[in-house]
């Protein structure tokens, strides 16, 4: 069934967390694929293939969200990537990049995103409020990434979060860290409640997917373990699991 992607604003401020809460209620552990044309520790991921078109084939295999990373230099992405897969399939797409002004968040609203990410640790406090604030403003969700205890504290008094992710490896070092699913299952417990926790990076089989699920998280973000698969459909199914 076709998402509608418009709506009143009270509608779009859950546009990205109401299909992945949907999922999780069927028992299903909501996984969403994340679109990069690169990393700076994989190179090439797209492999040849057309990311529209696995963006496509990713949302008829059942992605509640996709997101698409749109930074150039590290990851290879665009603002017209954006906009295409956008175009292309039903579903919430949630934008990733190093979002710091509320120009960046009308580019994605402009854009067809549905959802932002705003990253705890790069962001000012104060900035992250206006941003959070601008963003339900302008009909997107955003969700709000964290990777220490203090990040999340400092979030915590924030009444209208509605997505909070835990991002298993440090940003600031390009994805080139050791990072893990324990970084989920020492965070996801101190979220917030009311509030869809994800669990990024770091997750390659359906064994993590259960870890950070066990420890509290609520769906799974998983972008190389996909995309380097031979058949990134198949491993997407294989990630989306019961939950236990």
């Amino acid at each position: 069934m076709k998402m509608d992607k418009t709506g009143d604003l009270n509608d779009r401020r859950t546009i990205c967390t109401t299909p992945l809460w949907e999922k999780y209620r069927t028992g299903i552990t909501p996984v969403i694929p994340d679109i990069k044309c690169k990393s700076p520790g994989e190179g090439d991921l797209m492999l040849g293939r057309d990311p529209v078109e696995l963006a496509v084939r990713l949302a008829e295999a059942g992605a509640p969200v996709i997101s698409v990373v749109t930074e150039s230099e590290h990851y290879g992405g665009s603002l017209d990537l954006l906009r295409q897969i956008a175009v292309a399939v039903p579903v919430p797409i949630l934008r990733k990049d190093f979002i710091k002004t509320r120009e960046q968040l009308q580019e994605s609203a402009d854009y067809g995103a549905s959802g932002v990410l705003l990253i705890s640790s790069i962001i000012e406090k104060d900035q992250l409020y206006r941003l959070i604030d601008d963003a339900y403003f302008l009909g997107l969700e955003p969700l709000v990434e964290t990777h220490n205890e203090e990040e999340i504290k400092a979030i915590k008094d924030v009444p209208q979060l509605t997505f909070l992710g835990i991002n298993n490896r440090n940003i600031l070092e390009w994805e080139m860290d050791d990072g893990t699913v324990n970084t989920t299952e020492k965070l996801a417990q101190i979220m917030p409640p009311n509030t869809f926790v994800l669990s990024e990076s770091s997750i390659s089989s359906s064994m993590d997917v259960m870890r950070a699920t066990s420890a509290g998280a609520h769906g799974v973000l998983v972008g190389t373990a996909i995309l380097r698969a031979k058949d990134p459909v198949e491993m997407y199914q294989q990630l989306s699991v019961p939950r236990g």
